[in-house]
C-alpha cells in the first residue's frame, strides 16, 4: 500500500470510528462519577470499596445486565483509542500539526486502550485490582537501578500531568476540546464542570506521583499504589476528609464534563 492510500484509510477509519468514540467519552464520564462518589464514601467512611477504576467497574458489574453494559465500555474505549491513534496520524501529516499534539492524542490512544483492556475482564465475569496490579509492577521495577529511576520518571510524568489539569481547569483550555457550550444555564453548567473537574483529578494526579517518588527513594513497591491509594494518602492530610469529599465531587464534575465533551467536543 503506497503512503496516499494508506492515508486515506487512516482517514475513512478515523471519520467512521467518530461516533463509537464519543461513546467512549461517555464512558468514560460514567467512570468518573463512580469514582467521585467511592471517594466521597470513603472519606464519610461509608465503605465504598476501592476509589479507581477497578471500583467502578466492580460497581456496574453488580448490577443488572453490568456485563452487557461493560462491554459496551471495552468496545468504545476501544474505538475511543483507536481514534486518538489516528487522529495523531492525521495531525501528524496536517501543515500546521503541532509535534505536541501529536504525542497528546498518541499518549491518549494508549491510555485508552488500557483503559478497555483492563475493563474486559470485568466485563468476562472476572476482573482484578488495579491497585495490586500498580504494586506487583512497582515492585519488579524496584528490582534494579534502572527500574528505580524509571519509577521516579513515571512519577514525575504524573506529577505534570497533573499539573497540566490543573492549568487547564484553571485556565478554561478545556474549551479548547470543544466546538460549542449548550445555551443558557446548561452551558454555564457545563463550563463549571471542566473549572472544577479538571483541577479536582489534577490534584489526585499529583499525590499519586509523589507516591511512585517516594516508592523510587524509599524502595518500597507499597508507596506506589493506584489512584485509591493517592485518595486514601489525601485523605489522611489535616482536614482531609473535606479534602477528598471536594476531590470526589471534582471527579463527579469531571464525569459530567465528559458527557459535554461526547456530545460536543472536537473530532
Amino acid at each position: 500500500m503506497d503512503t496516499a492510500a494508506a492515508a486515506r484509510t487512516n482517514d475513512e477509519v478515523h471519520r467512521r470510528l467518530e461516533p463509537v468514540a464519543r461513546i467512549g467519552y461517555a464512558v468514560n464520564g460514567v467512570l468518573h462519577l463512580l469514582i467521585g462518589v467511592l471517594a466521597v464514601r470513603i472519606a464519610l467512611r461509608d465503605g465504598g470499596g476501592s476509589a479507581d477504576q477497578s471500583g467502578a467497574l466492580a460497581q456496574v458489574a453488580g448490577t443488572p445486565g453490568g456485563a452487557l453494559v461493560l462491554w459496551v465500555f471495552t468496545i468504545a474505549l476501544a474505538a475511543l483509542g483507536l481514534w486518538q491513534l489516528t487522529d495523531a496520524v492525521v495531525q501528524q501529516r496536517s501543515p500546521g500539526g503541532e509535534v505536541t499534539d501529536v504525542v497528546k492524542a498518541a499518549a491518549k490512544g494508549v491510555v485508552y486502550l488500557v483503559l478497555a483492556w483492563t475493563t474486559l475482564p470485568f466485563a468476562r465475569g472476572g476482573g482484578s485490582s488495579s491497585e495490586q496490579g500498580a504494586t506487583d509492577v512497582t515492585a519488579t521495577l524496584l528490582q534494579s537501578g534502572v527500574g528505580r529511576v524509571l519509577v521516579a520518571v513515571v512519577g514525575l510524568v504524573l506529577v505534570g500531568v497533573g499539573g497540566y489539569h490543573v492549568v487547564k481547569g484553571v485556565r478554561d483550555r478545556f474549551l479548547r476540546d470543544l466546538r460549542a457550550l449548550p445555551g443558557r444555564e446548561v452551558g454555564r453548567a457545563a463550563l463549571w464542570s471542566g473549572r472544577v473537574g479538571y483541577p479536582a483529578k489534577g490534584v489526585a494526579l499529583v499525590v499519586l506521583g509523589v507516591l511512585f517518588g517516594v516508592a523510587a527513594v524509599q524502595v518500597d513497591p507499597q508507596e506506589a499504589g493506584g489512584l485509591d491509594s493517592a485518595l486514601r494518602t489525601l485523605g489522611e492530610a489535616p482536614f482531609g476528609a473535606v479534602l477528598l469529599v471536594l476531590v470526589g465531587l471534582g471527579f463527579a464534575a469531571f464525569g459530567v464534563y465528559s458527557f459535554v465533551r461526547a456530545r460536543y467536543g472536537r473530532f
